[in-house]
């Protein structure tokens, strides 16, 4: 019997991270700088600014991102890595590592060289 609180881990998993957009977010910001919206985008490629703007805000609605806005002229906003998105650097570290070499043994190679680094 479970109850409203019970969740399977895996499913709390991919609610937190799933979709196209939300690691390879996270593995942008996983350096530990701050990062401006544009860059973002730019480091993302082919994401749309609504796309982009929905994920940010689900991962800061998660706890994994602050945003910090600046009111100066021009006004920019900046996204870091919370201590609790900090955290999920190693189990995505570790899913890129098990990625990586999933994607040799089938004569693939990862284009970015991001997850090396995160």
């Amino acid at each position: 019997m479970t109850d409203e609180k019970t969740i399977c881990p895996l499913k709390y998993l991919t609610n937190t991270f799933g979709g196209k957009w939300k690691m390879p977010i996270i593995c942008i910001l996983a350096d530990m700088s701050s990062k401006r919206y544009s860059a973002i985008k730019r480091r993302l490629g082919n994401i749309t600014n609504m796309m982009l703007a929905q994920s940010l805000k689900e991962l800061e609605s998660a706890g994994l991102i602050s945003r910090k806005q600046y009111n100066e002229v021009p006004p920019h906003v900046e996204y870091t890595l919370t201590e609790r998105g900090k955290g999920a650097i190693p189990m995505l570290t570790a899913a890129a590592q098990w990625a990586i070499s999933e994607m040799k043994g089938e004569g693939l190679f990862p284009h970015c060289g991001e997850c090396n680094n995160a």
